[in-house]
């Protein structure tokens, strides 16, 4: 069982300069910023709440104080010294953001820092789901804690792909199919090219670069498996 509920947080007027831009994006340009908070738990606090909105107040002034009447731009902006000079200056409240600027970026930022004073707030007993930050009515952009999830599980699902089975493994299987479809195994083994025939410390097949092999060719030809 799993609870849920959001609250919208207005962040401010901000000014941004996407220099990678070709369009005038590239220039400084500004927007009010509103954003809107998922946050989940499996248990409900004492007073059946999911959060305690009242105890967000933090987090709003942390999330203000970045982006209220500030200019945010990157970190690697070509013209990044010219604008701490100008905020040097009392021209501009600068903000240097490691990770970038977009708006995407901005709701990844709200994400973290949300997420991060979310689990100090209630010890870990609630997170955050995902943040969307609107520029305006029109534009939003979404960064959500799912999205985490599916990139570390594809990621773990290529790891596991490109991983070969032990020797052992394969040979446990021709077994079972042995078993199963009448396969005579010792007929397959010798098809695997350099497979060790004489048991454990023997070399196993070569691999690598400019190495080819014979192939398995069709080992259950002739039998239901072949088909």
């Amino acid at each position: 069982m799993s609870y849920e509920s959001t609250k919208i947080i207005e962040l401010g007027s901000c000014a941004f300069r996407q220099w990678r831009a070709d369009s005038h994006c590239k220039f400084i340009h500004g927007y009010r910023l509103v954003a809107k908070f998922w946050f989940g738990c499996n248990t409900l606090d004492e007073r059946n709440w999911v959060v305690d909105f009242g105890g967000l107040k933090e987090l709003k002034n942390i999330l203000e104080k970045q982006f209220d009447h500030t200019l945010c731009v990157a970190e690697d902006d070509p013209l990044i010294e010219g604008f701490k000079s100008l905020h040097a200056a009392g021209g501009c409240d600068l903000r240097i953001m490691p990770g970038g600027v977009g708006i995407e970026k901005t709701a990844e930022w709200c994400y973290n820092t949300a997420a991060e004073h979310c689990n100090k707030l209630t010890s870990g007993r609630c997170w955050v789901n995902k943040v969307e930050v609107w520029e305006h009515e029109k534009n939003s952009a979404i960064f959500s804690a799912e999205a985490t999830k599916y990139n570390i599980q594809q990621e773990n699902n290529t790891i596991a792909t490109t991983m070969q089975p032990p020797i052992n493994q394969v040979v446990e299987f021709l077994k079972d199919v042995e078993t199963e479809s009448g396969v005579n195994v010792s007929t397959v083994i010798k098809n695997i090219p350099n497979m060790p025939q004489n048991g454990p410390g023997q070399p196993g097949a070569r691999v690598g670069p400019g190495v080819k092999t014979s192939g398995w060719s069709n080992v259950f030809s002739g039998t239901s498996w072949g088909n």
